[in-house]
């Protein structure tokens, strides 16, 4: 006789998943539990958070303090406008199979069942400029790469990422990384290069890791390599470390680091575009361009035309930082405002104070005073009253920031990160720091308002020296924060403000 065998109660499995940042920085760690009724949000999750979720049953979307409801009605998310983004947080970064099921490859594919020039023309229709700063328009690189003679050609992308209060690149190469690789292949097959070449920032060390580790995948998949999805055509790709210089952002800077030589500007002519690395007709993208291609042969030119205002087409990753209470990522078409960035999507400052200034565009753009926060966010109304809109960099200052010290540190910084090898730029911001040095100390050693003018227009005639002698935008575009500063916010400086009013 035997006994009964007991009966086992069924067991769930759970797969616990670790994807990419949706850019809800405030809210992470964020975990999102898959129910029927969608993907729901719970954070910022502490270890000793654990217990009490499982008590409330938050597999089963139970009720706890952390939570956050569906996900994608998280309000900062859902009035985004994600394209380049529209994976970002759902699929495991390094799942291929997660990649195809979300669009992967779509682009890829149109660009395959097209000739050159056409995917070229593509791009061109689409207005999509570069979103590494300069907003140059990707189309005419990429139509002047492919028209120039030579058999090696190449795509560079540029993915050192120096700029404060900038994280977009990082993002997509951490949490999607096979978009990168797409649209990088995408590049080759338009303009007949069959090598490229991702120059990662050394400080990124789990960026590179992901990204070799996508290569490498989709290599063994047939997604790059000699047979492109099975096209016949041919393009590999490879990671550089970067070396750790922030004038290699800079794109000739940065082709004669990968050429391993010292990171300096070239002079132009010749454009790389006609003789790039290794002498070669080279397309260099920043890595939000290159991650948008994708979208837009995939869905249409006319489409990511339809976003945005003006000549600004598509959509920008905006980066929320400094000073701000939920800093994070906002991708969002061309034509919002600084202001709505602020306080609808950041919640103000931090530390409750008044924002006094916001920077944008990096540690070289200017200063935006709450006179012009209702400004579109557009690359020709910002270049209209002197400022840029650059990788889409936001720092935000309180009413404590002492202007004329982040002036003071524009121009420092160049003079530690310049390659030296043009005048106004190397010692141009040397004698800048000791200009500002003497007019915040000024008031200190008695001088008068007439010692006080001659220190501000000798500061303004070196920046104007820099603006328009320099070799790149490195001392081109330090003038930037130190003339916002200047003309918003005299009084750190201890000069009155025109109007005899506090500066906005």
């Amino acid at each position: 006789m035997t006994a009964a065998a007991t009966p086992v109660a069924p067991v769930t499995v759970y797969a616990l998943v670790r994807n990419g940042s949706r850019g809800l920085f405030w809210l992470e760690p964020l975990v999102e539990v898959a129910t029927p009724a969608g993907r729901l949000a719970y954070g910022p999750v502490t270890p000793q958070d654990v217990p009490g979720l499982f008590d409330a049953g938050w597999l089963h979307g139970g009720r706890h303090a952390l939570g956050h409801g569906p996900t994608d009605a998280i309000p900062y998310l859902a009035r985004q406008e994600r394209l380049c983004f529209a994976r970002m947080g759902l699929t495991d970064p390094l799942s291929l199979d997660d990649y195809a099921a979300h669009g992967g490859w779509a682009g890829l594919r149109q660009a395959l069942a097209l000739a050159p020039a056409e995917v070229v023309q593509q791009v061109l229709d689409s207005g999509l400029r570069g979103r590494g700063g300069a907003a140059f328009p990707a189309g005419i690189k990429w139509k002047t790469v492919l028209g120039a003679p030579g058999e090696t050609k190449f795509v560079v992308c540029n993915a050192d990422e120096g700029d404060s209060g900038t994280f977009s690149d990082r993002m997509v190469m951490e949490g999607d990384p096979f978009l990168l690789i797409e649209g990088m292949a995408i590049a080759g097959v338009a303009v007949g290069a069959t090598q490229g070449f991702v120059y990662v920032r050394s400080e990124y060390p789990h960026a590179i890791a992901v990204l070799e580790a996508a290569i490498a995948r989709a290599e063994a998949a047939g997604c790059l390599g000699d047979d492109l999805l099975g096209s016949g055509r041919r393009f590999h790709l490879a990671v550089r470390k970067a070396a750790g210089a922030y004038v290699c952002g800079e794109e000739t800077a940065l082709l004669e680091s990968l050429e391993g030589k010292r990171g300096i500007v070239r002079a132009k002519p010749p454009l790389p575009a006609l003789q790039g690395l290794f002498g070669r007709p080279t397309v260099v993208n920043n890595v939000i361009t290159l991650a948008t291609v994708p979208w837009v042969l995939a869905h249409g030119a006319a489409a990511y035309r339809d976003f945005g205002v003006g000549r600004s087409h598509g959509t920008l990753p905006i980066q929320l930082a400094g000073n701000v209470r939920h800093g994070g990522l906002v991708e969002k078409a061309f034509g919002v405002t600084l202001r709505e960035l602020l306080f609808d999507y950041g919640g103000g400052t931090a530390s409750g104070r008044p924002v006094k200034a916001v920077q944008v565009g990096g540690p070289l753009g200017a200063y935006v005073p709450e006179s012009q926060w209702d400004l579109p966010l557009d690359y020709e109304a910002y270049a209209a009253v002197g400022a840029v809109v650059g990788h889409g960099g936001i720092v935000v200052h309180d009413d404590r920031a002492d202007l004329a010290r982040l002036a003071r540190y524009a121009m420092e910084f160049c003079a530690l990160e310049s390659c030296g090898k043009c005048t106004p730029c190397r010692i141009g911001s040397t004698r800048g720091v000791e200009v500002i040095d003497r007019l915040r100390a000024a008031p200190a050693y008695g001088d008068g308002p007439a010692r006080r003018v001659q220190q501000v227009t000798l500061l303004r005639d070196l920046c104007d020296t820099m603006l328009h002698g320099s070799l790149c935008a490195m001392g081109g575009m330090t003038p930037y924060p130190v003339l916002s500063a200047l003309d918003h916010y005299p009084q750190d400086f201890g000069l009155p403000a025109p109007d005899g009013r506090a500066a906005a």
